[in-house]
């Protein structure tokens, strides 16, 4: 599963049972940190998540800034919390690259806005399947 988070909103993404493709599931509108780990909870029994992808906003020089530090913690939490591999994945430029391919697609602004973290989720993901499938090829 891929997560795109937001402060008010968290985009998710899954893979194929093969882990080559990456999809788009939905936006979860955030609430409280428990709140959306119980929907988290919920998508990740329902769709039986063995793995999870959380995209890492980092500075354009490739620090981590607050946000990134928000993914960072995010991510150990859903690590301790379900006891699964989680990774955070460099995000930079995806919402932008998310918001490019919506543009292409001539979607309406409202429409666009609704997808944006959606998209994202899946361009992280699909990334992180990717570099994946190269390192295993490289073996």
């Amino acid at each position: 599963m891929g997560l795109d988070l937001g402060d008010k909103t968290i985009g998710l993404a899954l893979s194929d049972p093969l882990k080559i493709t990456a999809q788009g599931l939905m936006v979860l509108q955030r609430k409280t940190l428990e709140q959306d780990l119980i929907e988290l909870d919920k998508i990740k029994e329902q769709h039986e998540v063995e793995e999870v992808v959380v995209g890492l906003p980092r500075m354009m020089n490739g620090s981590i800034g607050p946000m990134g530090e928000k993914a960072q913690e995010f991510a150990d939490i859903l690590s301790q919390r379900w006891g699964i591999p989680v990774h955070t994945w460099d995000e930079r430029l995806s919402t932008m690259e998310a918001e490019k391919t919506l543009l292409q697609a001539d979607l309406s602004r409202k429409k666009r806005k609704k997808l944006i973290d959606k998209t994202a989720a899946v361009l992280i993901l699909q990334s992180f399947l990717g570099r994946r499938k190269e390192e295993m090829q490289d073996e």
